[in-house]
């Protein structure tokens, strides 16, 4: 697979290490770490520090890749997950969020995407060495009962991707 299909992901946690900053995307109505594809030629951790730049006007740094998580259909790709720490700004909207915003961990909004929580579990745990995982949560039949649970934010994020995104304040 080769990296203009690969995404990256940042767990952006406060120096205290007690807060993540999250993104509510402006697609769809949800809450989900900062991240998204990596360019042609750039380094899984550049692409990590780079949207979470775009997404939330706050510059990081990649300490520690989390793991490698491995598609398992169409639905999937290859993402990196990094642990990062902030080094300059404050959470701001920006072209691609609605709000940006750190919580504790002890409170986390919703609706946060599925899979992240278990991402924001693995970087928690502090593994010894990066994992690589299959993206097992990301099926066919998954997206289904999500559709059939949240059809609001199905919908936008699929208008989005044809095109049309609502991109609503």
């Amino acid at each position: 697979m080769n990296q203009k299909q690969a995404a990256a992901i940042a767990i952006v946690l406060s120096h205290d290490s007690n807060q993540l900053l999250l993104v509510k995307r402006r697609d769809a109505p949800i809450w989900v770490l900062p991240g998204g594809g990596i360019d042609e030629g750039e380094a899984p951790g550049a692409a990590a520090a780079r949207e979470v730049l775009e997404e939330t006007g706050v510059q990081v740094t990649s300490q520690r890749l989390v793991g490698r998580y491995l598609p398992i259909n169409r639905l999937g790709r290859l993402t990196y997950v990094f642990v990062c720490t902030p080094i300059a700004g404050v959470p701001i909207p920006t072209e691609e969020s609605l709000y940006a915003a750190y919580f504790l961990l002890s409170d986390l909004p919703s609706p946060l995407f599925f899979i992240h929580r278990g991402w924001i579990e693995d970087a928690l745990a502090n593994h010894p060495l990066p994992l690589e995982k299959r993206l097992e949560e990301v099926t066919y039949w998954n997206f289904f009962k999500y559709l059939i649970s949240h059809p609001w934010i199905v919908g936008r994020y699929l208008l989005s991707r044809l095109g049309l995104p609502w991109n609503s304040r």
